[in-house]
């Protein structure tokens, strides 16, 4: 398993990160924590979920409690307010099981929050940094002109989490290329454009070109958790064929 430090938060995650979210489709609890164990005996280190998946967020909380403290836990909040992230903070550390979370990022916000806003969501994000309740904040979005600004803002967002898989465009490889030179973790969300593309090893050989890019594969069955890891291990090295079937893809879909 090969490991990057993401952006300027230096947390040194495992290239393959986990999608828990998709734990609450295993058909069982004892199912969800094997897909986990699989993952991190495999060496993969990031585990992400979402408040607004309270099923995932508890199942991921039991499975990793042996190991609590040799991954990195990311979480998410869609709270539009001080007051409603304080709540979800808490129910995140309880469905978790744990006292800290190493990333908690802002999930689809409508508008990127700022400085002295009127919401107060970058002071208590701040403050809970401070007090050690989080170790790191990031944002996720889909919204491109949000994600942009959050390249370019002063609020020092650590890292960003955006949709990129093989059928993305010139402008969204370039703005990923932006998050590098910048110091800001790039995570790449729905590296298989929410199962529309199907050929998973070309989707992962795109991504694995991006060396400093963290794809989240969300994955409930371990079929697919272990052809993720098969090729993680042994990335395939792009050749023509890749690079023809990329174009076919592309122009299919586009």
């Amino acid at each position: 398993m090969d490991y990057i430090s993401l952006g300027k938060s230096e947390l040194l995650v495992s290239r393959t990160a986990f999608g828990a979210v998709a734990l609450e489709d295993a058909s069982s609890d004892a199912k969800a924590s094997d897909m986990a164990k699989i993952a991190f005996d495999e060496g993969v280190n990031f585990f992400d979920t979402a408040r607004s998946s309270p099923e995932s967020e508890e199942r991921l909380g039991e499975a990793v409690k042996p190991f609590r403290k040799d991954i990195f836990l990311a979480t998410k909040t869609r709270a539009h307010t001080s007051d409603e992230l304080s709540e979800d903070i808490d129910s995140s550390l309880r469905a978790l099981q744990t006292d800290y979370i190493d990333l908690y990022q802002l999930d689809s916000p409508s508008i990127l929050p700022e400085i002295d806003g009127a919401d107060g969501l970058i002071e208590r994000l701040q403050r809970l940094k401070k007090d050690g309740i989080i170790h790191h904040f990031g944002i996720t979005t889909d919204n491109f002109d949000i994600a942009r600004a959050a390249l370019n803002s002063n609020v020092g967002w650590e890292t960003i989490q955006f949709p990129f898989n093989v059928l993305c465009t010139k402008e969204i490889e370039d703005f990923v290329a932006d998050c590098q030179k910048s110091d800001i973790g790039f995570i790449a969300m729905r590296p298989l454009c929410g199962g529309i593309v199907q050929d998973i090893q070309t989707a992962f050989s795109y991504l694995h070109q991006f060396d400093w890019a963290v794809p989240v594969w969300g994955l409930s069955k371990k079929e697919e958790l272990r052809q993720i890891l098969k090729l993680t291990n042994r990335p395939p090295q792009p050749d023509q064929a890749f690079f023809d079937k990329v174009k076919v893809l592309r122009e299919f879909f586009n």
